[in-house]
């Protein structure tokens, strides 16, 4: 933790902020491997200290040796005023995406005539996740295989008439079976039409033959999440499925052999965009290319139009073209990557499309 503080305390430096206070889950645990439901971090130049309630102070002793644990309520007029004086914090960061108003209300008088000023960050923390230590890159591995696992296993078991619901069930009793610690998400299974809504919520819907069946899904291995997406076929494969099929896969395999180090995730998204544009279907593909993903399953670089940020090696994330079709269904495909020596190296070994 101590590289990550020290990036940390740089930013603040540009910033010019005293100290920040770290509120978000997934913030909390990359900046202290604290893993605990509740709790804040204040880090200042001289400091590191971790306050969280009577039910975590021993656990987060013991995750946490590089902070200095402090045992609270959550009345942060009881705390929050003298530890910003203990620490001689004038201007304090905090993450604007994630405090509430309310919140923010609650620092406001708490802090009551002391001379603090709250400055509204903008990610900072956010933006030091996205590129991955090797240590969490190999996080993201064993929960991609055990995402490729789980898949495989599930598919092979396909059969008309299961339902949406029995399918996702299926996908996580095997990955909690198998050492995950859970999903990433709650799984999408859209079958025939549902597989138009990118975001369908598996329900009873039965499969069928002669319907694209769209299954995304990740397992969470070490805190860190896969996410990859299939889209599967019973029966003969009829001329429109193998069309639309063929362009997705076109677009997807395009932008992983085209993506590098050094261009922006609108140029990425462009990639797989002007394939299926070209081909006719750019109205059916509405969401961007991909996201990057860690201990979130939706984290920067962002893969879009307009995105600015620019791809650097370490970074992860997902590369995911889809054509969507209102009464006819969708096809999607999803690999996680992880840029290495200026290239894409795609952590999904399962199959992309195996005929039943």
């Amino acid at each position: 933790m101590q590289d990550r503080l020290r990036r940390l305390r740089a930013k603040l430096d540009e910033k010019s902020c005293d100290a920040i206070l770290v509120t978000q889950p997934e913030n909390r645990r990359y900046m202290s491997g604290f893993t605990g439901s509740s709790g804040y971090l204040v880090v200042s130049q001289g400091a590191a200290v971790l306050l969280t309630d009577f039910r975590y102070t021993e656990q987060a002793g013991l995750q946490s040796p590089d902070y200095q644990v402090r045992q609270i309520s959550y009345d942060f007029a009881t705390w929050f005023p003298q530890l910003m004086g203990e620490l001689s914090v004038a201007r304090l960061a905090f993450d604007k995406n994630h405090v509430s108003y309310g919140m923010h209300q609650v620092m406001v008088k708490a802090l009551g005539e002391a001379k603090v000023e709250l400055a509204p960050d903008d990610s900072t923390i956010e933006l030091l996740r996205a590129v991955k230590e090797p240590a969490e890159i190999a996080a993201l591995e064993r929960a991609q295989a055990l995402t490729d696992q789980a898949f495989e296993h599930v598919e092979a078991r396909l059969r008309p008439g299961m339902t949406e619901g029995e399918i996702a069930w299926e996908l996580e009793k095997y990955i909690r079976e198998h050492g995950g610690e859970g999903l990433a998400f709650d799984t999408i299974v859209g079958a025939g039409p549902n597989g138009a809504r990118p975001h369908h919520r598996a329900g009873d819907t039965p499969i069928k033959e002669g319907e694209p069946i769209v299954i995304d899904m990740g397992a969470r291995v070490d805190g860190y999440c896969a996410d990859m997406t299939r889209t599967v076929y019973l029966g003969a494969q009829d001329d429109q499925f193998k069309k639309v099929y063929d362009i997705v896969l076109g677009a997807q395999l395009t932008a992983e052999a085209l993506i590098k180090a050094g261009i922006t995730g609108d140029e990425a998204d462009g990639y797989a965009r002007k394939l299926i544009e070209d081909a006719g279907y750019g109205e059916t593909f509405g969401h961007s290319l991909g996201h990057g993903i860690g201990l979130f399953v939706h984290e920067h670089p962002r893969l879009a139009k307009k995105a600015e940020n620019v791809l650097e090696d370490g970074m992860v994330f997902s590369v995911e073209p889809g054509i969507y079709i209102t009464g006819w269904g969708g096809v999607r495909i999803e690999d996680l990557v992880v840029l290495e020596n200026g290239k894409p190296r795609v952590l999904a070994k399962a199959h992309k499309l195996r005929t039943k």
